[in-house]
């Protein structure tokens, strides 16, 4: 009798994925919904204040480099942008450089000093920024499939070790890239480009090294960290790094013979300390016990599948990052070059800021359909993608009005120029349409790495940006005579195909074939627990946001005894 009655259906499977009739369920089910918000916004709001933070300390290293005036700036400006092209990307996604346009801009106008080489000097700034901010996933995301998988199949000792595998990988890669900024001045001048500028800019991107090799250490930390959802850790220890960084940056660029070098040596070390704080917390925090495992050789072993979905990874991230590099280049070919540059700038600086919010949001998806995969629930990671594309709805309405309302002021933010403010009032509304879609595709980004699809977003980047964003925007811009314009609406198109490229894999996903595929990876094909579609239990309607996954029912418990738990 027991065996065969039907269990009763949980408010995430029931009410909230197919909906509930009647009072009782639509009540039940609004109780499920609230609860899920609050996990996501648990993680999301500690997510968007790390970034804010890791991101303000290179935009107030250049705003000091600044005042020492063109040439500094100049070399600090590149040597930041090309070190994220060419090794912060690779590790994670950045949100920096288009910021550093405005500013660049900014500054030039107020205390830059003049010389008969600023205009070339400005020209060649601003075409070597690029736009990291729309970046979605480096190589050590490959740890928020992998980490948060792990974790919610109870397989606790194997979110450390992955931990371990990926700060290897990643330090290995870091090797070749070192000499790669060793070297950055001869790359520059044997480029073409201008020699002051190429010998400053290299003299800091070879100080830069150490904070590369930070980076091999604090992106698999965070990982680890997002990946049980203890988002306090990161937030302290980013938050203690930008408040030391503010003073020593100060001193050592203006109170010392550093100079703009002083910059480097600061972020050097705001870098470190975030790892050192990172360290402990995980080495000593009781939350941490059950996942803290000792080095060992055992993490040589997962090598391979780390680089199995790392590399898809920076492949997606390159690809789009590319594409608004393009962009910027292709801008600087347009007649009048330095107004049609200095606007485009303008509005990738305003959507690359606002992209950490969907950012957060993504962040938060991804770590919850992890950890609901890993733990055999695919309907209940299924009800979380209708729960965060709700909140992604929410957030890109009021963002996009708030920003359409302040249209004719807040170009005033990084120009005193008329006519680059009015052409940024005129580019508004378009702005406001792709944050809509940043706030979209951040969100399904993070779904996508929640489930291990970096290779399908790494062809959803080429398909969409390169088949049909880029070839547009030229069209537009050189042949219609909508310059700038044009260019920002190709681009556009091209963030538009993403996201319904991304949303139609989404509608599309067998979420019990993802659960499954999940835990055979975990388990390795042994004594593997059958996938169950009986229900989770119900949360309670005054619950504290608790992050951990639905408990699976009795089948889908760890593994046995016999089996590697990690």
């Amino acid at each position: 009798m027991e065996k065969n009655r039907k269990a009763s259906p949980s408010p995430m499977e029931e009410d909230l994925l197919i909906g509930g009739v009647g009072g009782g369920k639509s009540v039940r089910g609004w109780e499920v919904f609230r609860e899920e918000v609050k996990r996501l916004i648990w993680i999301a709001g500690p997510m968007v204040a790390v970034t804010l933070s890791q991101y303000m300390v290179q935009v107030l290293s250049v705003m000091m480099v600044g005042h020492l005036g063109e040439l500094s700036l100049s070399s600090t400006a590149v040597a930041i942008s090309l070190s994220g092209v060419t090794g912060f990307s690779l590790m994670d996604r950045e949100i920096k450089a288009n910021v550093q346009n405005g500013l660049v801009e900014k500054l030039q106008l107020v205390d830059a000093p003049k010389t008969e080489n600023s205009a070339n000097y400005t020209e060649f700034l601003k075409s070597s920024q690029i736009d990291p901010a729309v970046s979605n996933i480096g190589m050590a995301s490959a740890l928020e499939t992998l980490c948060g998988q792990a974790f919610g199949a109870c397989q606790y000792r194997k979110v450390g070790i992955q931990t371990q595998t990926a700060i290897l990988c990643l330090t290995l890669v870091c090797i070749p890239l070192s000499f790669l900024w060793f070297y950055m001045e001869k790359l520059l001048i044997f480029t073409g480009q201008e020699p002051m500028i190429s010998r400053e800019a290299g003299k800091f991107t070879a100080c830069l090294i150490p904070a590369l090799f930070s980076y091999a250490l604090t992106q698999p930390l965070v990982r680890y960290f997002q990946a049980q959802s203890l988002t306090v850790p990161m937030l302290v220890s980013s938050s203690v790094s930008l408040c030391v960084h503010v003073p020593l940056c100060w001193a050592l660029v203006f109170k010392s013979s550093l100079g703009n070098l002083g910059a480097a040596v600061a972020i050097d070390v705001s870098y470190w300390l975030n790892v050192a704080l990172l360290v402990l917390f995980a080495w000593y925090s009781q939350s941490c016990e059950k996942t803290r495992a000792t080095v060992s050789l055992e993490m040589f072993h997962g090598v391979g599948e780390f680089f199995r979905f790392a590399i898809p990874s920076a492949v997606m991230i390159c690809l789009e990052w590319w594409s608004f590099e393009l962009l910027i280049l292709l801008s600087g070919l347009l007649p009048n070059p330095e107004l049609e540059t200095s606007v485009l700038s303008v509005c990738l600086t305003t959507i690359s800021t606002l992209y950490m919010i969907p950012y957060g949001f993504g962040a938060a998806a991804s770590t919850r359909i992890s950890n609901e995969l890993g733990a055999g629930n695919p309907r209940a990671a299924k009800g979380v993608v209708r729960v965060v594309m709700s909140l992604a709805v929410v957030e890109m309405g009021i963002v996009s009005i708030a920003l359409f309302l302040s249209r004719k002021v807040f170009g005033y933010t990084f120009s005193s120029e008329k006519e680059v403010v009015d052409y940024v009032t005129r580019m508004a509304p378009l702005v406001c349409l792709s944050v809509i879609f940043d706030s979209l595709q951040g969100v399904l980004s993070g779904v996508a790495r929640g489930c291990g699809w970096q290779h399908i977003g790494a062809y959803v980047n080429l398909g969409a940006f390169y088949l049909c964003g880029i070839p547009v925007a030229a069209f537009l811009g050189f042949r219609t005579g909508l310059r700038g314009l044009g260019l920002w609406i190709g681009i556009q198109t091209g963030a538009f195909v993403q996201t319904v490229l991304l949303a139609v894999v989404t509608s599309c996903v067998n979420w019990e074939k993802q659960a499954r595929e999940a835990r055979e990876r975990l388990f390795e094909g042994r004594n593997l627990p059958q996938i169950s579609t009986s229900p989770a239990p119900k949360l309670a309607a005054d619950s504290t946001p608790t992050i951990s996954p639905s408990k699976p029912t009795a089948s889908l418990a760890p593994a046995p005894a016999n089996a590697p738990h990690g």
